[in-house]
């Protein structure tokens, strides 16, 4: 019994540390974020053609390695919000390859638009989480 309750001790440490360990390098990965290097910190939300679709920076520049001349111009403009504007920001025309098509085709540099569609769609109430962690407490 003293044997499986030190092991669960020792497990339970393991995770807390883990935990611990992954919380403080997101931590310094914040305080050292430059915008002007990696685009804004903030994540973009894209409320058309459908609410509740995110776009982060971050993922793109400071973990892959892309540049902001990646994307801007010839994909996106560097306008807030000039995508969205377009007619043809849809699924269909990033399946053809235009936006973020560009490089998530099928047998492009990332994952497929036709597949792991929640890492872009979060919907109505990934929407809310994401005010809530932003504007509440959980500020990032």
């Amino acid at each position: 019994m003293k044997r499986k309750l030190l092991l669960l001790l020792i497990v339970l440490g393991f995770v807390a540390y883990t935990f611990w360990s992954v919380a403080a390098s997101n931590q310094s990965v914040n305080d050292e974020y430059d915008e002007d290097e990696y685009g804004p910190k903030e994540p973009i939300v894209w409320t058309s053609p459908v609410k509740g679709v995110i776009f982060e920076h971050k993922t793109h520049t400071l973990e892959t390695g892309l540049d902001c001349d990646s994307c801007h111009d010839d994909n996106f403009e560097m306008l807030a919000g000039m995508a969205e504007d377009e007619d043809d920001f849809t699924m269909k025309s990033m399946e053809e390859g235009r936006y973020c098509g560009n490089c998530h085709y099928e047998g492009g540099f990332a994952f497929s638009v036709k597949t792991r569609c929640t890492s872009c769609h979060i919907g109505v109430r990934g929407v809310k989480r994401l005010e809530l962690e932003i504007d509440g407490e959980g500020r990032k």
